[in-house]
């Protein structure tokens, strides 16, 4: 297959944390790309999101093949964020202090110790700790916590501000940024074909799919190409941080995560919702994480309650995110579920690699399109 030449326009359908990404390492390599976002850059899931990146907290039993894409992300987030920072002028927040995972009864410890269990048979480096031991780490947590585990190498960014740095980097880097264009089709070949919602169509030596939940909507591709990409919503609340209330770690609790971030917001997460595209925000939804958090640390009874959203998670099939060719002058980079601001950096990396030279790294080979393609 072939991705066009060095001259060949590039087309990134999706304007989020992965396509900014990949277009920013695209244009500074010289190329002559262009994205087109459905709405604002950066305003879907990769502005809804808490910028959490737990590799190893939210691994499960299933998930190993993430895991290890994720771990190695996570080893690239540094330096991914010194550059983006250095790049942007801005400060990214990169906040490497480590993540507590807690236990509020005998029925989460014991589901705790069985994660913890498996983590340390697959070599992953976490520590047990006892409440008074977790206390001392955090002493706004419960009285109901019982256990807990400490992922010493999950650390957080703010989301946002990486995504208006993209934006930033992107542009200055020569980069096209079209808001408010909607992709209504897709077509392989040489060249690849883009047709927007208002009737132009654009050819591009290589066009990349990065349109997040939205990605199985586009038209063109064929049938047993087609992404098994759909929504997932999640809901979520900030609130604000007042002394002597504090928060210094990541906590993830049985029912809800809290991540404060150095500005003073404390982010609560988040449902689980297979609603289709609805991004209504619910009473129950946010009673649901806002019991779950309070339930985890009982401080956060009397934090003002700034603001509410749902956004939508991209999730395949399998919940693995597809990465790789699927069609001449096509590629994915979809489907990543939670993780789409942790695997930023690799996805960025492989997927422009893939594009530069034509190699089909080995980190992304086990997500390829072709493992996990529609069959309607």
């Amino acid at each position: 297959m072939t991705n066009g030449t060095p001259s060949d326009p590039i087309v990134i359908v999706g304007g989020g944390i992965i396509g900014l990404s990949i277009g920013w390492l695209l244009a500074d390599a010289g190329r002559k790309v262009t994205i087109l976002e459905r709405d604002r850059a950066g305003r879907a899931a990769s502005w809804q999101a808490a910028g959490m990146l737990a590799a190893s907290a939210e691994i499960g039993f299933e998930e190993l093949e993430v895991y290890k894409l994720s771990r190695e992300s996570m080893l690239r987030w540094p330096a991914f964020a010194d550059r983006l920072s250095s790049a942007s002028g801005r400060d990214l927040d990169f906040r490497s202090e480590e993540t507590l995972i807690v236990a509020d009864d005998p029925d989460s410890a014991e589901a705790l110790k069985r994660v913890y269990d498996f983590q340390m048979q697959h070599g992953l480096d976490m520590r047990w700790l006892t409440r008074p031991e977790a206390l001392e780490i955090e002493p706004f947590l419960g009285p109901r916590i019982t256990a807990a585990v400490v992922s010493p190498h999950d650390h957080q960014v703010d989301n946002r501000a990486v995504v208006e740095a993209l934006v930033d980097v992107f542009r200055k880097a020569g980069g096209e940024l079209k808001e408010h264009c909607e992709v209504a089709e897709i077509h392989a070949g040489a060249p690849a074909k883009v047709l927007t919602s208002e009737g132009d169509t654009i050819e591009a030596g290589c066009v990349i799919l990065a349109a997040g939940a939205w990605s199985r909507q586009i038209g063109g591709i064929p049938s047993e190409l087609r992404p098994k990409v759909r929504p997932v919503k999640g809901q979520m609340a900030e609130l604000r941080v007042i002394p002597p209330f504090n928060l210094t770690h990541v906590i993830r609790g049985p029912h809800a995560y809290l991540a404060p971030k150095s500005d003073g917001r404390l982010l609560v997460g988040a449902t689980s919702e297979e609603m289709g595209f609805d991004t209504d925000v619910t009473a129950g939804g946010i009673y649901q994480i806002l019991e779950g958090a309070w339930e985890t640390v009982p401080g956060i009874y009397d934090l003002p309650l700034v603001d509410v959203w749902a956004g939508l998670r991209p999730a395949s099939q399998d919940h693995r995110p597809l990465l790789g060719e699927a069609g001449e002058g096509i590629i994915y980079a979809t489907g990543h579920y939670r993780h789409g601001i942790m695997l930023a950096p690799i996805t960025s990396e492989e997927i422009a690699r893939l594009v530069l030279t034509g190699e089909h790294g080995p980190w992304i080979a086990p997500f390829a399109p072709s493992n996990a393609v529609s069959t309607h």
